[in-house]
């Protein structure tokens, strides 16, 4: 018996659970575009199944909605790996540890992948479904959205013959979105050189940070565990750094970072006085911990260490421009989301956002010319297009209609600063008209995420009247 089975949307929430059992983290998706294949072959559903992994279902109207334009239901397969530093947990075999108090859905000490596993679940619901009126409907499955949108990228848009889609990729019910942020992943490298040590070692572990989703929370003013650490050692003063590494993807606000470092002094009293006065209102929780650890052979040279600390804390981070025409809407930002130490470097992985195009590569010019000045070099990759607002569009009227007649009151019509698919999508499927919509999650890209049960049952019953009203 599943633990989800007495929730409702039942069928949902069963698809939920099974998609949990299966490894689908970015970049290990094949999996997951098994289960959905073996799903379409086994409810004789038309399918097409590229290359790359994405999975299309074709079902045939309902009787009564031959008529009707298609319609496109669409959803990544790929989830965010994070977890808690001391959670044993192997992405790439194990099943999520998914639990429910009733009111949401959670996992144990990991990403849950709600974000965008209950739009797999919506859709696979909908399709197994002979009771649901519904146009013709093309069901979309993107792989890798979260590193980069690859699979909206190689998508095949001679595919489709509907230009009406729904994306099922956001994280506030009541809220439809029609515009987002374009974006780009920069992956930076400082030279650095390694001398003998015979000092003693220290790890300094920050711990105790809200992190979050790059996007939809750079603006809340979060601490950034890498930047914390650049700060820290810049207290310090002379140490030589034997490694430093934290954040484990570039699209979430890092909650952790590790500093190993060589020195003759006592820098516990530094480190604890430093998280005193380092405590913000939004992450009061920084925690700072120093442990004496074996003396490793070799550690940065004193420059090398101070031209890292110097370029990690000097590195633009965060937002970088407000919207000049919506109120309360970051327009670029970026985000130090991973940071490792090589063997004979640093690397930093980047995510650049912004809602206009030529301000994302203005930022990346910036960064180019920044890491050059610490003779390092830098690659940028996984360009994604904003998604622009659609000033007329007849699914979007519809939409706002339906919720109206349902729920009584205006949904929020909204641009966001995180990334979404449409724009690939819009590039790729001729005369597209989009409205991204979900059910309330929290704290996505976090071993915090949860979903409210709730709330997913109401965004179903308004997807299925929306179905049928279309």
């Amino acid at each position: 018996m599943g633990v989800l089975n007495n929730l409702k949307p039942e069928r949902v929430f069963y698809y939920f659970e099974e998609i949990c059992k299966i490894p689908h983290g970015s970049g290990d998706t094949s999996k997951i575009s098994d289960f959905c294949e073996r799903f379409a072959i086994e409810h004789k559903l038309d399918y097409v199944r590229e290359e790359i992994g994405n999975v299309i279902i074709k079902k045939s109207a309902t009787v009564g909605k031959e008529d009707s334009l298609p319609v496109i239901i669409q959803g990544h397969l790929d989830m965010v790996c994070e977890k808690n530093p001391y959670v044993v947990f192997d992405f790439y075999n194990d099943s999520i540890e998914v639990n429910t108090d009733g009111e949401f859905v959670f996992a144990n000490g990991t990403t849950l992948g709600g974000d965008d596993g209950i739009a797999v679940a919506m859709a696979l619901a909908i399709l197994e479904s002979d009771d649901i009126a519904h146009p013709a409907l093309e069901v979309l499955f993107t792989v890798d959205e979260e590193t980069g949108m690859y699979g909206a990228g190689a998508l095949d848009g001679s595919l489709f013959r509907g230009s009406r889609l729904i994306n099922i990729d956001s994280e506030e019910e009541g809220i439809f979105t029609v515009s987002c942020a374009g974006g780009v992943r920069a992956e930076l490298t400082v030279p650095v050189i390694f001398e003998d040590n015979s000092m003693p070692c220290y790890k300094i572990t920050i711990d105790g940070l809200q992190g979050g989703h790059s996007g939809v929370e750079i603006h809340k003013g979060r601490l950034n565990a890498n930047k914390v650490a650049a700060s820290l050692l810049l207290d310090l003063g002379d140490v030589r750094i034997v490694s430093i590494n934290g954040g484990l993807k570039d699209n979430a606000i890092p909650a952790h970072s590790q500093i190993i470092v060589a020195t003759e002094m006592d820098i516990e009293n530094a480190a604890s006085e430093f998280a005193e006065k380092n405590r913000i209102e939004t992450d009061n929780n920084l925690s700072i911990s120093v442990v004496k650890t074996n003396t490793y052979d070799k550690a940065m040279s004193f420059n090398s260490s101070k031209k890292v600390a110097d370029f990690l804390h000097n590195v633009p981070n965060g937002i970088i421009k407000w919207s000049d025409d919506i109120e309360g809407l970051v327009e670029t930002s970026l985000n130090l989301g991973v940071l490792k130490t090589e063997e004979n470097c640093i690397s930093a992985s980047f995510a650049l956002r912004s809602s206009v195009n030529a301000e994302k590569m203005a930022l990346l010019d910036k960064l180019e010319a920044f890491v050059k000045n610490f003779d390092g070099e830098i690659f940028s990759e996984a360009h994604y297009p904003a998604w622009e607002y659609k000033k007329d569009s007849f699914l979007r009227d519809t939409m706002v209609k339906v919720y109206e007649e349902m729920y009584g009151d205006k949904p929020q019509v909204v641009a966001i600063h995180a990334g979404l698919e449409c724009g690939l999508l819009s590039e790729k499927i001729d005369g597209l008209d989009a409205v991204s919509i979900g059910p309330n999650m929290m704290d996505i890209h976090t071993p915090r995420e949860k979903i409210s049960v709730a709330s997913v049952e109401r965004v179903y019953k308004y997807l299925l009247r929306l179905l049928e009203v279309l």
